[in-house]
């Protein structure tokens, strides 16, 4: 049994870890990763216990009682990798986003695209409002990540705001709480804020995050309980139109000066590699990595599946 359970505190300090990754990418969302592994619906109902029951308990002082509905073992290991990444990778995505855009927006393209094809399998029956849903699902997020980056004011307030916008993001597959951030001119004093340790900022930008959490937690929660199969599609169109933004090959069309006096890219298009090169082949080769690693995943979680469905039959078969 404890081996059993040691590998799974370790499935989900990776997945963390993942997710953590994931979510420095502006434009890649960690709830992609969460869907993948098949946490996302067990992360969804930890966060409504904790933000529901947990905090009524707390507040009426009973603490033991709160405690005890805290699913621990499934949060804690989730939370280390989750925040392990985002304080040891900060750096080295940020260096790498600059120095090897291209290849970095290759491997999660392929990624996001495999990502769309493995998470339209869950939906369990094919239907015209679901395929409905997935196609505006999938324009929307493709205006959205259009969108021109803004900017806005350097204060508490706004950190506090943009937390609670930008989680309700990174928990949904296919739209990015980093690109939702960017949108905001929020991304860059964020990923300032972890490197340079500037802990207010970053608590303030963590209560925004936990009160969005509460809200948006509840919403999805009752729409999978209620409408699974039109949800799972339209977060499958959501991914379908993210990948807009992270097409590896673009061209700046128009700059800007951010707060730091630095000249950054506000507009871009995507555009065809100009020569077949060494490079593009890199790039090719990592989106198929990307991609395989999806379809790897989606495979084990397939069988997973089958396998807890079986065993249910037989429970049901024997009682």
């Amino acid at each position: 049994m404890k081996s059993k359970d040691t590998k799974n505190y370790l499935r989900l300090f990776v997945t963390g870890f993942s997710m953590g990754a994931a979510d420095l990418i502006p434009g890649v969302s960690g709830g992609t990763i969460a869907f993948l592994s098949g946490i996302y619906e067990e992360l969804i109902a930890s966060i409504k216990l904790v933000t529901g029951d947990v905090l009524r308990l707390f507040l009426k002082l009973k603490f033991v009682e709160g405690l005890r509905l805290i699913p621990f073992r499934f949060l804690i290991p989730l939370a280390l990798g989750l925040f392990g990444a985002i304080f040891l990778l900060a750096n080295l995505l940020s260096y790498l986003l600059t120095s090897y855009p291209v290849f970095i927006w290759a491997f999660f393209f392929g990624l996001v695209i495999a990502s769309v094809f493995v998470v339209s399998k869950r939906i369990k029956k094919k239907s015209i409002n679901n395929t409905i849903g997935f196609l505006i699902s999938a324009v929307g997020a493709y205006i959205l990540v259009g969108a021109v980056p803004v900017e806005t004011p350097n204060n508490l307030i706004f950190f506090f705001l943009s937390g609670m916008i930008a989680i309700c993001a990174m928990i949904l597959p296919g739209i990015s709480g980093s690109f939702i951030l960017l949108l905001l001119g929020k991304y860059q004093q964020v990923l300032g804020a972890v490197i340079n340790k500037d802990f207010l900022t970053l608590i303030v930008f963590a209560l925004g995050a936990v009160f969005g959490l509460a809200l948006f937690s509840r919403v999805l929660s009752w729409l999978f309980s209620k409408y699974h199969d039109i949800s799972v599609a339209i977060l499958a169109g959501f991914m379908l139109g993210s990948v807009r933004k992270i097409w590896p090959w673009k061209e700046v069309v128009l700059t800007r000066i951010n707060s730091h006096g630095e000249v950054v890219p506000l507009v871009e298009k995507n555009i065809m590699p100009v020569v077949f090169d060494v490079s593009v082949i890199i790039a090719i080769v990592l989106a198929l990595i990307g991609a395989g690693i999806v379809l790897y995943l989606g495979k084990l979680d397939l069988v997973k599946e089958t396998e807890e469905d079986l065993t249910k039959k037989q429970v049901r078969a024997s009682s």
